[in-house]
């Protein structure tokens, strides 16, 4: 019983220091470019939020390139941690690729364990009213190997601390 009453504690500081830095106020500016956002949820969010492209239509045997973008919409610099997202080499399964009846395609990739809470090296930093973004190919991860059509939905963003609205579909042909 005393472990448990240590361990919780510590449990909850773990899973809440990747976010620590994402927290919004009343106070965050709500200017976005409407350019590049797509929906007016995304337009109201603050801080830190993610957005997700694919390719509306992949050939079979061409990568499935995912375009991961972060955009800090706050009047300062902010930090996310990049653990659970394309920002570091493939360790985790932080996307859920389904077919068109549901079925989750397989992930082949790396299973990290991590130390709690995250270093200080975990963290990536968006300047103010800017954005970074990454390009990955999602069949490196993920078995997908046939023909139809495919969702991606970002499912860590109580690790990385970035809300994703949406999710993104792509047919893959022969």
């Amino acid at each position: 019983m005393k472990n448990l009453k240590l361990i919780l504690p510590v449990a909850l500081l773990a899973f809440s220091s990747c976010s620590q830095n994402t927290r919004h106020t009343e106070n965050d500016s709500t200017k976005t470019d409407t350019a590049i956002v797509e929906s007016p949820e995304i337009q109201e969010t603050k801080g830190l939020y993610a957005t997700l492209y694919v390719k509306d239509t992949i050939k079979m045997g061409d990568p499935v390139e995912l375009k991961f973008t972060v955009y800090n919409n706050a009047d300062t610099a902010m930090k996310f941690c990049k653990w659970h997202t394309p920002f570091e080499p493939l360790l985790s399964k932080y996307l859920d690729v389904k077919d068109e009846n549901g079925l989750e395609a397989d992930y082949k990739g790396a299973m990290a364990k991590r130390i709690m809470p995250p270093p200080a090296s975990s963290y990536t930093t968006v300047n103010a009213k800017d954005s970074i973004s990454v390009n990955m190919d999602v069949l490196k991860g993920y078995n997908i190997n046939k023909p139809g059509k495919y969702t991606l939905i970002y499912n860590s963003q109580a690790v990385s601390g970035l809300a994703v609205k949406d999710s993104v579909s792509f047919v893959y042909i022969k």
